[in-house]
């Protein structure tokens, strides 16, 4: 017999079997003989008597039985009766047991409801280990999407490395949130390989974003690049649905009267744009991807393969060209807690570690960093236009500390609102030199005398690099607790109309105000991985 249950360790369904139980009795045996003897002869006195009066007794109580011989057919009615007991008791017995065992260590119906609900509700995997959301225990992806943090999650069990996760994430970002990020965005990264302990960064190229993530994944990564296209070539394929973000995103760009650009590909055949749950194909960037996939390994091949439908689309007579992406040391500022890492020039790597290198180095954990900041942060923020409002990052990380932070921009909103025909790629609206204010900063802090890895990135314009700063200040100097340092960073900082800081104060622990920037967090721990958004509901986070 087989029953299912739910295993107490694994909270997975599996099957329990049960044998029948047998129970013997002291001189049962030579009972079950005697009564066998006795029927025996009595079969053969009635045979003697009439061959034609074979009597078999299915009941001890059957008057007949009761009429040959009271006293031993009474005897036998009462070895049946207990027979029948002891059976009954049996069943009974089987039963108990088999509802122990469908019912976790004694629950109600309701406990059980309610232990289902707790195990959905963890991160489960196959080892028995449950998990809190956001900690794992091999590798994690978080991004803005929750399809495309599943197929970065894929892409590590597949057995690719962070570097295959992330930019495979970022190829789907690129299909299914057009509005902050794209194939014709800027891209920037920071990869550190804890094996190794190398530490590079991505530089930018206004219009070379695949160039960009193949040049990533050329030096660091691991499985075929095609493999990595597949998944957002089929998505692209098949559809994909828009989700509340792009669909906010669509209705905004409608209000202001700027939404021309972006049909027919994010609009219904009356001109209206798609809302939140519609389904979209891109067949034009699938076949862009397509492409990619089968290019040669040179990268003027590889472009020309890319780029010339772009290039017709914009009556171009040659495709675009222009400064190359790039990978190079990352910039680094040594700490009493270890290294902090950030990206190169034209990135706003350098102004990071400008308004920390005097509170961080200097202050001492017990001091207030906010004049050092505040005034470090004025001198390197005036004069400096805002760019780049609007932006997509993600990191990937594995509980060995590898990581890699990409932070991509169409500087706003949707770009240029103009969409390519036949590519289905919306171009940014970076213009000239404008790129040097782009802001990005990812950062990443390791190699001290913890071995834990942290990192971090930010988005949204010049209030990026303080997001970042205030969580590092908040966490080092001001010791505050990492996960509300994120969260609620006890440094708080006021900016002007230009996006300039303008004050800075330090709040009691736990008191300060939510974050406003957005903001993302990977760290390793006790060998597992974590991962934090800001806002949480924004920055799905996926592993295993």
């Amino acid at each position: 017999m087989e029953q299912t249950r739910v295993d107490s360790q694994s909270g997975c369904l599996g099957s329990v079997k049960y044998q029948k139980l047998l129970l013997q009795e002291s001189g049962s045996e030579e009972e079950e003989e005697e009564e066998d003897e006795t029927e025996s002869g009595s079969q053969e006195e009635e045979e003697g008597e009439d061959d034609m009066k074979t009597v078999l007794i299915l009941d001890p109580g059957h008057p007949r039985a009761l009429q040959a011989n009271p006293a031993q057919n009474w005897q036998s009615r009462l070895k049946a009766w207990a027979g029948i007991l002891s059976a009954l008791l049996l069943l009974g017995l089987s039963f108990y047991l088999a509802a122990r065992q469908l019912r976790p260590r004694g629950a109600s119906n309701q406990d059980q409801e309610m232990a289902a609900s707790k195990i959905q509700s963890l991160d489960h995997h196959p080892s028995g280990h449950h998990h809190n959301p956001g900690i794992y225990p091999h590798g994690v992806v978080i991004s803005e999407s929750d399809t495309c943090s599943i197929l970065g999650r894929d892409l590590l069990l597949a057995g690719g490395n962070v570097v295959d996760a992330g930019v495979g994430t970022a190829l789907c970002l690129a299909l299914v949130h057009p509005h902050e990020t794209g194939l014709g965005a800027v891209f920037w990264a920071l990869f550190h390989n804890s094996s190794s302990n190398q530490t590079m960064a991505l530089t930018p190229a206004p219009a070379q974003a695949l160039p960009a993530l193949h040049l990533l994944h050329r030096n660091l990564g691991h499985l075929p690049w095609s493999r990595l296209l597949a998944a957002t070539i089929a998505l692209a394929q098949d559809g994909f649905s828009i989700d509340q973000a792009l669909a906010e995103a669509l209705a905004e760009q409608d209000a202001a009267g700027q939404a021309t650009g972006l049909c027919p590909l994010l609009c219904h055949p009356n001109g209206t744009v798609l809302g939140q749950g519609t389904r979209v194909t891109n067949l034009g960037l699938a076949a862009v991807l397509q492409r990619a996939a089968q290019a040669p390994e040179t990268d003027d091949q590889f472009l020309s393969a890319l780029l010339h439908p772009l290039a017709e689309d914009l009556l171009l007579k040659e495709p675009l060209k222009g400064i190359m992406p790039t990978l190079e040391p990352a910039l680094r500022l040594a700490l009493p807690q270890g290294l902090l890492f950030t990206t190169p020039s034209p990135t706003a790597g350098e102004l990071l570690l400008k308004v920390l290198r005097n509170p961080l180095q200097a202050g001492g954990l017990t001091s207030d960093p906010c004049p050092g900041f505040l005034a470090a942060a004025q001198d390197a923020y005036s004069g400096v236009t805002p760019a780049a409002p609007v932006g997509s990052i993600l990191a990937a990380m594995d509980s060995e500390g590898s990581v890699l932070l990409l932070v991509s921009s169409l500087n706003s909103t949707f770009g240029s609102g103009w969409l390519s025909p036949s590519t289905g790629i919306l171009l940014s609206d970076f213009m000239g030199g404008s790129q040097i204010a782009s802001w990005a900063c990812p950062a990443l802090l390791c190699c001290g005398p913890e071995v834990d890895v942290l990192a971090l990135a930010a988005s949204g314009g010049s209030s990026a690099p303080l997001a970042v700063a205030k969580t590092l200040l908040s966490y080092l100097a001001l010791q505050q607790p990492l996960p509300d340092a994120v969260t609620q960073p006890q440094l708080q900082i006021q900016l002007s109309s230009t996006g300039a800081p303008r004050s800075c104060r330090t709040t009691p622990p736990k008191t300060g105000a939510p974050n406003p920037e957005a903001l993302l967090l990977v760290t390793t721990h006790a060998e597992h991985v974590r991962a934090t958004g800001v806002p949480a509901s924004c920055y799905p986070s996926r592993g295993h």
